[in-house]
């Protein structure tokens, strides 16, 4: 297959580049356990997001936590020194996990390795993923309005055009 019209499509993935990523990230808790749909859980989670900037240097813009994953969208701050993603997100899941089993009683590990990114191409890519996002609780059959799912919300940006 070396050199075959697949091989040489991946190879231009290298020299795609978006200026001021945003990206959609999904984290999923391990073995689906049903463990974060809780206000507690949901400050623990938030008080991370919150420190992301300053301990990270990246931005977290909209989020949901749903019983078993998490949603949320984030973009490296501007002119400031930060973690790659991948390792933005291992400590987010570290930090998140310790905080989680030693407040909620969780067993160790919390989340599933790994995560989904998804980099956002447009303003209109960022309006989709929401909508998918935080409609997931209707889908769930947790609430009938989207707007009544108490486990959303944002910290640093609302939409790409405030970053």
């Amino acid at each position: 297959m070396n050199g075959g019209p697949l091989h040489r499509r991946l190879r231009r993935l290298d020299r795609i580049t978006v200026p001021n990523p945003v990206f959609f990230i999904t984290v999923c808790v391990r073995q689906r356990r049903t463990v974060l749909a809780d206000a507690r859980a949901t400050r623990l989670l938030r008080a991370e997001w919150e420190n992301a900037s300053a301990r990270h240097g990246w931005l977290v813009g909209r989020y949901v936590v749903m019983p078993d994953h998490v949603h949320f969208f984030c973009a490296e701050r501007p002119n400031g020194t930060r973690r790659d993603l991948s390792g933005f997100l291992r400590q987010w899941k570290e930090w998140t996990a310790k905080a989680l089993c030693r407040s909620l009683g969780l067993a160790s590990p919390v989340w599933q390795r790994g995560f989904f990114d998804h980099i956002l191409r447009s303003e209109e890519s960022y309006a989709e993923k929401w909508a998918y996002v935080r409609d997931n609780p209707v889908r769930a059959e947790l609430v009938k309005c989207w707007k009544d799912w108490p486990h959303q919300g944002f910290v640093d940006f609302d939409q790409p055009a405030d970053l």
